[in-house]
């Protein structure tokens, strides 16, 4: 009978437990897959790669590298803490620092304990076995040109999202779209199987930018040279295709390394050539001669009383640097005469001149579509007072940025065409007609005179290419209605002038004049035209100016010329000083 017994409480435990088996892998099946799924079926992202930028002729500017970034389950590293110390020492990081780091995510499963590193240095880690710990594919973003194009790239941030610069205004094109998919782990956090691609990674879009990677570095480190043999605080410089208005070159100084964002000072970050607004100087006195001629008051040869070389107007005086004499509107150019521009500037209605000063892109954005740009400042005829006019003709009381600058040389040399600028290869803005094309090509001649005998910047002439420019030598603002014994060296020049390719603008700001002066034309020009003879070179524009070049391949060759003077010195040019007595503020 106890047999009988045993063998029945057997038998009953035996159906039971085939029972539940039954119950538990046919009728209730689906429940207990989803709670097994639940604990080891995952999805996870795809990364993809950004997309890559590049110069105008296919050099890479921005590319993205793959990397690996190593995670892991703070629920199972908590488990083994005698491991935690290995951990610290492989990933670098204090041991408290990432015991109180793991104990604040203890109830997640996922936390990054060093991202984006070497492949090579994440296989060594998970090489130590250590429980909870792995690693996953992502992109880090290399710029293979460095500090000489930070300012126009930007940066990516830890996650690969665009922060400054084309990186920043171009994020949505450039940012890939990540995948994702479904897969197995075991107990230890281990992929063992890939179930299911829930969706396909979709890279990035490349960006064909219209810089000139060669021009680039040359704007950069002659920029950079002068901003150390002078002893400057800041400059930048920008190269523009007169044609189109691509912008082929923009360099800023001090700059940054964007391969190591973190170690640099933020205010380097800054795109100045773009986002900082100065006083232009006397590089606004084309822009008025062009006024005049445009309204018939004057021509190029119209005399312009310049003595005694100062002006009264009201309790104000305008000073040229000398007095100039009788010379003719030319020679207001050419010797860059504040009084010649503010005799000028009475002769034109006071709304006439705001509106053609606005045309050339003054006191509004260029339309770059650059993150950050500046509409600069250009107070309108209801805020002027009495000296307002005067000082706004030869360039104070209304503020722009180097690119404002550029743009509107480029419209001179582009018969009167204003382009909008542009960072994108093929991208074309809108374009209009701002001033009559023969002005435009006197004005042009007018400042051709500016790098010739007896201008104010003959460090800027290139052999064998006419070299149209204008000089600056503005007084820095202090910020409180006054101005400061420091200055901003400038010099706007187009090139070549009888079929124009390029308009630059070089501004250095703080020059000390113990090293070598301030003066636009002594160190900003010769910036100018170390670019320029390197540019015209690259891209093998033909000289304009053939008879100068000649002339000078027979005196390297020793033949004997009768007819070639020597190369003039440079002259001292006026500075634009703002007012003798209390400026007025811009």
């Amino acid at each position: 009978m106890r047999l009988l017994g045993l063998a029945a409480v057997m038998g009953l435990c035996s159906f039971a437990l085939v029972a539940r088996a039954f119950y538990i892998q046919v009728l209730d099946r689906d429940f207990y897959v989803a709670q097994g799924q639940a604990r080891s079926l995952r999805e996870l992202p795809i990364p993809t790669s950004r997309g890559m930028v590049t110069d105008r002729n296919g050099e890479p500017l921005a590319v993205s590298t793959p990397v690996e970034s190593v995670w892991g389950n703070p629920q199972e590293l908590l488990k083994v803490p005698d491991r935690l110390p290995q951990l610290a020492a492989a990933i670098d990081v204090p041991l408290d620092v990432l015991t109180r780091k793991l104990a604040q995510k203890s109830t997640k499963e996922f936390v990054y304990l060093k991202r984006r590193i070497n492949p090579d240095e994440a296989k060594r880690i998970l090489a130590l076995g250590i429980p909870g710990v792995s690693s996953q594919r992502e992109y880090r973003r290399f710029y293979p040109q460095g500090e000489a194009m930070a300012h126009v790239l930007g940066f990516t941030n830890v996650d690969d999202e665009g922060q400054e610069g084309l990186e920043l205004a171009f994020d949505e094109w450039l940012r890939g779209k990540p995948g994702a998919k479904r897969v197995l782990r075991d107990g230890r956090g281990h992929i063992i199987e890939n179930v299911d691609l829930v969706r396909p990674a979709e890279p990035g879009r490349d960006l064909t930018l219209t810089i000139d990677r060669r021009i680039q570095f040359l704007a950069y480190r002659e920029l950079r040279n002068a901003m150390l043999s002078h002893g400057a605080a800041s400059g930048s410089i920008v190269v523009v295709d007169v044609a189109t208005g691509e912008v082929l070159a923009m360099a800023n100084l001090p700059a940054f390394n964007p391969n190591a964002v973190g170690t640099t000072d933020r205010d380097a970050h800054r795109n100045r050539a773009v986002t900082d607004v100065l006083e232009p100087g006397s590089t606004m006195k084309p822009i008025t001669i062009a006024a005049a001629l445009t309204k018939g008051i004057v021509t190029p040869n119209s005399p312009i009383d310049l003595s005694p070389g100062w002006i009264k107007l009201g309790r104000y005086t305008i000073r040229d640097h000398q007095n100039y004499g009788m010379q003719t509107v030319t020679g207001v150019i050419t010797k860059s005469s504040n009084v010649g521009a503010t005799k000028i500037s009475a002769r034109l209605d006071d709304q006439y001149f705001y509106d053609f000063i606005r045309k050339f892109g003054y006191g509004s954005k260029p339309g770059s579509g650059f993150p950050g740009e500046s509409s600069g400042v250009l107070p309108s005829p209801a805020r002027w007072s009495g000296s307002s006019k005067a000082t706004i003709s030869y360039g104070y009381g209304l503020s722009a940025t180097p690119l404002q600058i550029a743009m509107a040389y480029a419209a001179l040399a582009n018969g009167g065409v204003m382009n909008t600028p542009t960072f994108v290869k093929g991208e074309h803005g809108p374009r209009k007609q701002v001033v009559d094309p023969v002005v435009a090509h006197e004005v042009m001649k007018m400042m051709q005179t500016v790098t010739e005998k007896g201008g104010t910047a003959t460090q800027g002439a290139i052999l064998g290419y006419h070299v149209a420019g204008k000089t600056g030598t503005a007084r820095m603002f202090n910020g409180r209605g006054g101005y400061l014994q420091r200055y901003i060296a400038y010099f706007a020049g187009v090139v070549p002038v009888d079929n124009p390719r390029f308009a630059t603008v070089v501004v250095v700001n703080d020059p000390d004049p113990a090293k070598g002066g301030y003066f636009g034309g002594l160190v900003s020009a010769p910036v100018f035209k170390s670019v320029m003879e390197g540019s015209l070179r690259l891209m093998d524009v033909p000289p304009d100016d053939i008879e100068t070049w000649l002339a000078a391949q027979d005196k390297a060759m020793g033949k004997p010329i009768a007819s070639v003077a020597a190369p003039p010195a440079p002259v001292e040019e006026d500075i634009d000083v703002p007012l003798e007595a209390t400026p007025v503020t811009p």
